[in-house]
């Protein structure tokens, strides 16, 4: 296959339409329904309208998380020296640099400090974001494929994709393999146990970053690093590095709510 799509659905010529923008969009808007679902889930007693109501307000702390938290993580993590010697371009989000783990940082600094000036348990509405933000990550990455961006390593299998604004080589999708992992796969993991109530509030969001942080690291091994920073220790991406501490923080949740259970 040859990369030939186009990263805009429609140009007025002052005003572009990207596929990118629209992958926010609606990502929030599916999230932000599905979300109400997993609460009516989750809460059943007299306080459920109250979460109901409140999570509509939450919405606009998210937003404001995932783009102040995504634009500086990708500030600090993957090029602090050039901005801190352009900080004008810090606030250039129309040229790019968003990132994953930094947004996700920002939205859960957002929802906590939100649930705690409403009173609320924060890990409930922890929860019910981490099982829906596998719909936002997969209309994101399938995002990226149209962009041409964050494409794979050379490959010969013959699913591999030539990207003509890269070079002439064929790479792996792996924005493809991302939008199945951590989007489809996860979202289906994660919506299941749910369902299930196996341990109390908090698990869901413990088990997302431990899936997540696995999900991103396989990815990663079919993904192209970033030219200006390469490997970190000859073979983990900054990906994959951030993924790891994900990982060790998923697994500390875990056994402290595992041991608050066993301790009832």
């Amino acid at each position: 296959m040859i990369h030939d799509l186009n990263p805009v659905l429609i140009d007025f010529g002052i005003i572009q339409i990207r596929w990118y923008s629209l992958a926010y969009i609606f990502g929030i808007l599916a999230g932000w329904m599905y979300g109400k679902v997993i609460i009516r889930k989750q809460i059943v007693n007299n306080s459920q309208n109250n979460y109901l109501k409140n999570f509509d307000d939450l919405i606009g702390y998210i937003i404001i998380g995932v783009v102040v938290g995504g634009r500086l993580g990708y500030v600090i993590f993957y090029d602090p020296i050039f901005y801190l010697k352009n900080i004008s371009e810090i606030f250039k989000l129309w040229n790019g640099g968003m990132s994953f783990h930094g947004g996700f940082v920002g939205v859960i600094i957002a929802t906590y400090i939100f649930s705690n000036f409403k009173k609320l348990n924060y890990k409930i509405y922890f929860d019910t974001i981490c099982c829906v933000a596998p719909i936002g990550i997969f209309m994101g990455r399938i995002a990226n494929f149209i962009n041409g961006e964050l494409y794979g390593i050379p490959t010969e299998k013959p699913w591999g994709v030539i990207f003509p604004n890269i070079d002439n080589v064929m790479r792996h999708p792996s924005q493809i393999y991302e939008a199945f992992l951590e989007g489809l796969i996860l979202f289906i993991i994660l919506n299941f146990l749910a369902t299930k109530k196996i341990l109390g509030n908090g698990l869901i969001s413990s088990l997302f970053l431990i899936l997540y942080g696995t999900f991103r690291i396989i990815s990663e091994q079919f993904r192209e690093p970033d030219k200006h920073m390469g490997y970190i220790f000859e073979y983990l991406s900054m990906g994959s590095l951030l993924s790891v501490v994900m990982i060790i923080f998923g697994l500390l949740f875990l056994s402290k709510i595992v041991f608050n259970e066993k301790n009832r």
